[in-house]
């Protein structure tokens, strides 16, 4: 690892989406592996086959626990994958899914998980055509592992990804920040809060197909999944090298999730979303943007949270409810690990 690694070896918030991640990725995998399509270093990336321009991406899935309020590994995992097939810009149309299961995995939690993983493809029109499975021997995995990939057409008329973000841009978000985040910790540690929070799990299909339709100039869209809004913001910004301000006032927390991050002492603004996109566009057609997403169950509570600024020095700014401003940093570790 680099000077800047305080380990020789891989620690837990190296799989977090924050700095550890990144710097993973960035000083170690793509010197391997580097070419222009994997330097791009999008949740999915476009290539051409023939006249036909595709996106492909790929995932893999470990949480604990393996079922939890609105969802289960399952439906996480084909959820997972089809949103980074549209944040890419792309119809999604087919996965292949491998699993390492632990030796003792009880057959009836797998039927349960395949049933999961079924029902979110019907929902997204996506079709698992490939498959893989391996067994380890007890101890070796925690139950089942699922690692996915996905490929989808992309439309002729978008070209998305940060490196299109510009300023002048508005970003929309479709609804509630940290749903997905609670629900699982709290199933995990087995707390009763005083409001139950469901998880966002969700195929993002059906939200957004109407925006491509409408061949709305989508600059950039990204699922704000592992380290949260924060991350993700923060991406995107270090990559279209802008400033980013977002409006406390106007993000959409619900009163449980708030409740239990006041308890536990966690930020609603680093927790994982998985059935969220942030969607960068000309502060000209985000109303028609707005109104189509409103249109769907997912996308009721849409909302504009944000303006990209100016170019210069790469940061994500917050806009108190106060009227004062702070810099909101990537983070270093998840605060929840094993979530997605």
């Amino acid at each position: 690892m680099s000077k800047g690694t305080a380990s020789d070896h891989i620690l837990l918030s190296h799989g977090s989406g924050g700095k550890l991640t990144h710097q993973l990725v960035e000083e170690l995998f793509v010197p391997y592996f580097r070419n222009p399509s994997l330097e791009l270093l999008e949740d999915s990336t476009p290539f051409s086959a023939g006249e036909q321009r595709l996106v492909m991406t790929t995932d893999s899935y470990v949480v604990d626990p393996l079922f939890f309020p609105g969802g289960d590994i399952g439906s996480l995992a084909v959820s997972g994958t089809v949103n980074d097939l549209l944040a890419g810009g792309a119809r999604p149309a087919y996965l292949s899914a491998g699993f390492i299961l632990e030796e003792g995995l009880p057959l009836a939690d797998l039927k349960r998980i395949l049933a999961s993983m079924r029902d979110a493809a019907r929902e997204a029109g996506v079709q698992i055509i490939a498959g893989d499975t391996k067994v380890v021997p007890r101890g070796a995995a925690d139950k089942i592992f699922i690692t996915t990939a996905g490929v989808g057409y992309c439309r002729a008329h978008l070209t998305v990804g940060a490196r299109s973000v510009t300023p002048g841009d508005v970003i929309l978000l479709n609804g509630y920040l940290g749903d997905h985040g609670i629900a699982v910790m709290a199933e995990r540690e087995g707390l009763r809060l005083p409001q139950e929070v469901v998880s966002d799990c969700a195929p993002l299909t059906g939200l957004l197909l109407p925006l491509f339709d409408a061949e709305l100039p989508l600059h950039a869209l990204r699922d704000p999944t592992r380290g949260g809004l924060s991350a993700t913001l923060n991406e995107i910004a270090q990559t279209a090298g802008v400033t980013i301000e977002i409006d406390e006032s106007r993000l959409p927390v619900r009163t449980g999730v708030l409740a239990a991050c006041e308890i536990l002492g966690f930020d609603p603004l680093y927790l994982a979303n998985e059935g969220k996109m942030l969607i960068f566009l000309p502060e000209s057609r985000a109303e028609q943007a707005l109104e189509l997403l409103r249109a769907h169950p997912l996308g009721q509570e849409a909302r504009q949270i944000g303006r990209v600024m100016e170019r210069g020095r790469p940061q994500v700014r917050l806009l108190t409810e106060i009227g004062g401003r702070r810099i909101l940093d990537m983070p270093l570790a998840e605060q929840l690990p094993r979530i997605c």
